[in-house]
């Protein structure tokens, strides 16, 4: 697999967003569409190298770094909401200036791209998922308030006293993502530890992002919120899941009945991470998608 192949590389960038100092990478093309893909949880923006050489030929490819993740500010004192996360996404977009644009996002990123859809599907037109709906309708939790205050109290002061993992090499990093996702190839494993790994003041390797990305804040998940925002979307949306993730199946459980213009891909033998895990049956599913009119 190459990992870019549209020249010498994306440049990076800044734009700032509740006063927070945020970086994107920029994949060229600037005179083609505009087609933005946002990563997941603990994740970064160059984890879509591979997938932006293949698109670059025809879009403009933009990729930021999530606040919290990459070479991202941490937001200190932040419960990094997916509110928060949309308003970077907005901003991003007002900084570019080009609309409107294509939207790819995996995991929390694929739920970034649907709400920004949902608030403003003028400005958006194709829309495309990797495993981004969020917790199927029988895992959401439905603890009372005081036990879910409770519980991230007791999470947020166990954060405090919680310490990055440090690695002596870049390969003992990777090899930990290997473990933690089998499918990889040694290869995307350093490639996507180089970028994601920076080296502390002791020579030892520690990932990029923030610690406290890991825990989401007590508010309830609004299932009715969030499916009335997928109801706004009116644009084509790709929905797209691994055979072997643990996410559930969005036709089987009833969350894509939301979405008013849909296609659903289900790629064989990936897991969460689909467009690492069988890049090029991910990438088939994707380019068919955006070459339908």
């Amino acid at each position: 697999m190459a990992f870019f192949s549209g020249g010498s590389g994306p440049t990076s960038h800044t734009f700032f967003s509740q006063r927070l100092r945020l970086n994107y990478v920029d994949y060229g093309s600037a005179d083609k569409p505009l087609m933005v893909l946002v990563h997941g949880s603990r994740d970064h923006a160059r984890n879509w190298d591979a997938v932006a050489g293949r698109l670059v030929k025809d879009f403009h490819v933009v990729a930021p770094d999530l606040r919290g993740h990459g070479d991202s500010a941490w937001a200190v004192g932040s419960t990094y909401a997916m509110s928060e996360y949309v308003l970077d996404l907005t901003q991003l977009l007002g900084h570019i200036g080009k609309t409107p644009v294509t939207l790819l996002g995996h995991s929390l990123g694929g739920a970034v791209v649907l709400n920004y859809a949902g608030v403003y599907p003028e400005t958006v037109s194709k829309v495309a998922a990797i495993e981004g709906l969020g917790p199927p309708p029988e895992l959401i939790n439905d603890d009372p308030v005081d036990k879910r205050m409770d519980n991230w109290i007791e999470e947020m002061q166990g954060m405090a006293s919680r310490q990055p993992r440090q690695y002596a090499t870049i390969e003992e990093a990777a090899g930990r993502m290997l473990e933690a996702n089998p499918h990889l190839t040694k290869e995307l494993a350093e490639h996507l530890t180089v970028h994601g790994t920076m080296r502390t003041e002791a020579g030892s390797y520690v990932w990029k992002f923030d610690n406290y990305v890991r825990a989401w804040g007590p508010q309830k998940y609004d299932y009715e919120a969030v499916t009335r925002l997928w109801s706004r979307i009116d644009c084509p949306a790709l929905l797209v899941r691994g055979s072997e993730s643990w996410a559930s199946n969005p036709e089987e459980d009833g969350r894509a009945t939301h979405f008013s213009n849909y296609s659903y891909a289900e790629v064989e033998g990936a897991a969460h991470w689909v467009h690492h895990d069988r890049f090029e049956e991910f990438m088939e599913a994707l380019e068919s998608f955006l070459s339908t009119p």
